[in-house]
């Protein structure tokens, strides 16, 4: 039986269902009842020029009975604008001849606006965002920053600023508050007077918990409480990394200057890249490239160890041929033998570090009150001498243990939280521990152990003895109780509201007689008993969000909720704002040399909010 042929008709519709269809040049829905006279219907009076030689019109020559109106070019033109911040492309990406052909072939009667046009879109939703933005923070009632300091291709300083809080559904928010010029030095009084100006700008005075950098003197200094009424946070990342290059100067600092020049050979020789592709595929490896080591990325160390280890006898067979690689040039980029055993011995040891930065870097969340756990279980188990350990790698061990355990101050927060919980056997009750009696600078009051106290996790602090644990549990009473201090004229504001909405509820009489409060579980008396409560809850396992369990037990533990708001918001690194960097690369490049800093700004909040 032979086949009907199809009709040309469909080659401007689409089927939508059993008996819808939709026009390509217009995307109007008609109805379709095995019946095409419809939509040639559509084509003669809406498309003539389609309908008239389908099978030989083009899309342009389709697309030109049809009217851009008002509407679809500001569509259009919102687009372009989005496209600009979403790909951080240049603006002037709307004279390029290849954008304007694509416009004109899809578009032909859309007019592409100006540079200047778009980029006074941007501004104005720039604008719109960042007013967006402080509305969100003004109902925020605490919030962490974090920045850093970078340097773009045109020599010109910035500073970028994040900030990080916890919304009322539990979920961490993060977002990019500015990254402005720093023509200034960067002296403590100028990155302190530039934090404080931002903090003033967006509504967030009395609202900051901590700022989080990394541990250069300047910045750490601007953090300071002399200049800045919020606390200190130094990056665990940059932390770990400096510990882990004190180990690096023991001795793996020569492997590591002998595998990045082996590693630049093959990144800047095509004829040894090629045959280094040829072995791979001989040799039935996988066909990776080798990593080069930065200073300034971390774990960069261990993944180009990582892969050399991986390409090991691929790169000596590069080597060893004399057709592509010279006998001079082999004795030079040639590892020995022995650093191919440390590379081997080490890299467990590197992939523990790497793992631990790579689970403190999550801007999702909440990381600040993992420090301490993974700070002792890496002195305690990863960073022991094991039994297979080498001299080598019991030395490199020792040495990011020793450097690790100095920064992080681990040797005396035993003595400090001893101290204070000698301190409150003096007192009558644990409430009337007050803050003259405890240090701001003590290492009990830093934020990362309070947040590890606050997460339901790690509040059992099983790396602490008994009576340092006990140390910690009268810190969280003390605070709640300067907490309840500082807030009782608006609790009792609170109160009297409340008053008079259950007042104006008796109508209920289920809700008279049993209480609002009838299906809600036991609350604490005061603080001392709901600090109490909170430490004798078995923790969750390990898997769990603990701001998952904090929204499910905010009204058991009300004070201690607002403190693990306050707290678990911080971020355990410095990586959002450095996170920035990559984007402000793309966007401070060779092609935008003449960009401002104020569209420098404006780009990466778009991009990053």
């Amino acid at each position: 039986m032979k086949r009907s042929k199809r009709s040309t008709v469909w080659d401007h519709f689409n089927r939508k269902g059993e008996d819808e269809v939709t026009c390509k040049i217009c995307c109007a829905v008609l109805k379709y009842s095995s019946s095409t006279s419809t939509m040639q219907y559509h084509l003669r009076s809406k498309h003539p020029q389609a309908s008239s030689d389908e099978g030989q019109q083009t899309l342009p020559a389709m697309l030109s009975g049809r009217r851009c109106d008002a509407r679809r070019s500001e569509e259009i033109t919102q687009r372009i604008c989005s496209m600009v911040v979403k790909d951080t492309l240049p603006i002037s990406v709307v004279y390029g001849e290849g954008f304007q052909e694509l416009l004109g072939y899809i578009e032909p009667n859309y007019e592409i606006p100006s540079r200047c046009t778009i980029t006074r879109r941007i501004e104005a939703r720039f604008e719109e965002r960042k007013k967006s933005l402080k509305s969100q923070l003004e109902s925020t009632k605490c919030v962490a920053l974090t920045t850093d300091c970078w340097t773009a291709l045109t020599t010109e300083s910035y500073i970028t600023i994040t900030c990080h809080y916890i919304d009322e559904d539990w979920q961490v928010n993060s977002a990019v508050l500015l990254t402005q010029s720093m023509p200034s030095r960067h002296t403590a009084e100028n990155l302190a007077a530039k934090l404080i100006d931002a903090v003033e700008t967006w509504g967030l005075n009395g609202k900051v918990s901590a700022c989080v950098h990394d541990n250069a003197r300047n910045i750490v200094a601007a953090n300071s409480p002399e200049r800045v009424n919020w606390e200190s946070v130094p990056c665990f990342a940059h932390t770990l990394q400096l510990a882990v290059n004190d180990g690096f100067n023991v001795f793996v600092h020569r492997v590591i200057v002998a595998a990045g020049r082996l590693v630049r050979h093959f990144n800047h020789s095509t004829p040894a890249c090629k045959a280094l592709e040829d072995k791979q595929s001989q040799m039935k490896l996988p066909k990776h490239q080798l990593i080069q080591s930065c200073k300034t990325r971390w774990n960069s160390v261990c993944d180009m160890f990582g892969r050399l280890l991986e390409q090991r006898w691929a790169v000596t067979a590069v080597l060893s041929d004399r057709t592509v690689t010279r006998l001079q040039d082999a004795r030079t980029l040639e590892i020995r033998d022995e650093h191919w055993q440390i590379m081997e011995e080490i890299a467990p040891v590197l992939e523990t570090l790497k793992c631990a930065t790579t689970i403190m870097s999550s801007e999702k969340n909440v990381s600040i009150s993992n420090i301490y756990p993974i700070t002792f279980s890496l002195l305690n188990t990863h960073l022991m001498r094991a039994e297979d350990d080498g001299h080598r790698v019991t030395e490199f061990k020792a040495k990011v243990r020793q450097s690790l355990s100095g920064r992080m101050q681990v040797v005396i927060i035993r003595l400090l939280l001893l101290s204070l919980l000698l301190l409150s056997l003096f007192c009558i009750n644990w409430g009337v521990i007050c803050s003259s009696q405890v240090d701001k600078d003590d290492l009990v009051a830093k934020p990362a152990l309070i947040a590890s106290v606050l997460d339901p996790r790690h509040k059992h602090l099983p790396f602490f003895a008994q009576t340092e644990k006990e140390a910690a549990k009268a810190k969280l009473i003390e605070m709640c109780a300067a907490m309840e201090m500082a807030n009782a004229e608006d609790e009792t504001a609170v109160s009297a509201t409340q008053a008079g909405d259950k007042d104006r509820s008796q109508s209920n009489a289920m809700i008279m007689l049993l209480g609002d409060d009838y299906s809600a579980p036991r609350q604490a008396t005061d603080y001392p008993e709901e600090v109490d409560i909170y430490m004798r809850d078995n923790p969750p396992s390990l898997d769990i969000n603990p701001l998952d369990w904090w929204k499910a037990n905010e009204r058991r533990f009300p004070k201690l909720a607002t403190l693990a708001r306050r707290y678990l918001c911080i971020p355990g690194t410095s990586v959002p704002s450095e996170r920035v960097f990559s984007a402000a690369g793309l966007t401070v490049n060779r092609l935008r040399s003449r960009l401002t800093p104020n569209h420098v700004d404006m780009l990466l909040f778009l991009n990053k909010n």
